[in-house]
């Protein structure tokens, strides 16, 4: 196996793990670090889908408790099995909508315009959530209207609004986490609620995109691509794992808003860079 190669899949799990739960998604700048780094094939498209694996265990192991006693708890606990049907509820949507339009979307907007489009739109929409410019009442917390403050309390209504909302990030650059995270808010949740409850849901979505992705296209792959999938998982757990336990504290006493900026300025600039050629970010 190339050196080099592993070295590209290196980067390519930091910034998956790094982007997946943040609201500045991760499927929108793999594209664009796929394109810089010349790994953008067919199996290197599998190989982004799949090393979300990595990512995914980092929340599982920061939520092991909550897991392992809903897990538990679900013979005898009304609230642990209406948390788990809450789950497979939002998880839904996304898988009908990716089995209906999934390889059309693939085919028709895994572009750098469209992802910096993504970008910039959900940049403005979280300025919007936020409540950009204004000032609020004095003492009053964002979460004092929350009508949710935690994944106990959401009906299976609000998990399948929260679904819906998830199946937006199905167009490159708007990402899962920010759609649901921001979605929720928007629904009635604390930020911490939606967090919660988006990490929650990106276990089966995440794991059964990436599953379902190595099945449809395994006559790409061979022994000799396993170097290239371990390298991709184990820097994606890592990365995802401090940025999971970073943003958890983060959400605590600040808001998107620097998010939003981040999104507006980087769109603008693959736009830009895009328009008078000097970056080449697609193929």
């Amino acid at each position: 196996m190339d050196w080099i190669f592993l070295l590209k899949a290196a980067v390519m799990g930091i910034v998956e793990g790094l982007t997946e739960f943040l609201p500045i998604s991760s499927t929108g700048h793999l594209i664009l670090a796929g394109a810089l780094l010349g790994f953008e094939d067919e199996k290197a498209k599998v190989f982004d889908i799949a090393i979300q694996t990595g990512a995914i265990l980092a929340v599982i192991i920061v939520y092991w408790q909550k897991i392992y006693h809903t897990v538990v708890e679900l013979p005898t606990q009304r609230l642990a099995r209406r948390f788990a049907i809450n789950v497979l509820i939002a998880f839904i949507p996304a898988v009908i909508l990716g089995l209906l339009f999934g390889q059309m979307i693939k085919a028709h907007l895994f572009t750098s315009t469209v992802v910096a489009s993504t970008f910039i739109l959900g940049g403005l929409v979280i300025l919007w959530v936020e409540g950009w410019g204004k000032t609020p009442p004095p003492g009053e917390h964002p979460d004092d209207r929350a009508r949710i403050l935690n994944v106990e309390s959401m009906s299976p209504l609000d998990a399948f609004k929260v679904g819906l909302v998830q199946c937006l990030a199905m167009i490159p650059g708007t990402s899962r986490s920010g759609a649901t995270i921001i979605g929720g808010i928007l629904l009635g949740l604390s930020r911490k609620a939606a967090t919660d409850f988006s990490f929650y849901l990106a276990i089966p979505t995440l794991i059964g995109a990436g599953a379902y992705s190595l099945y449809k296209e395994r006559a790409l792959f061979s022994i000799m691509d396993l170097p290239m999938f371990a390298v991709g998982l184990l820097f994606s757990f890592a990365s995802a794992l401090l940025c999971v336990r970073w943003l958890l504290k983060y959400i605590a006493t600040h808001s998107f808003v620097p998010f939003a900026w981040y999104r507006i300025v980087f769109g603008v600039v693959v736009l830009f860079t895009h328009w008078q050629g000097w970056v080449v970010w697609a193929a």
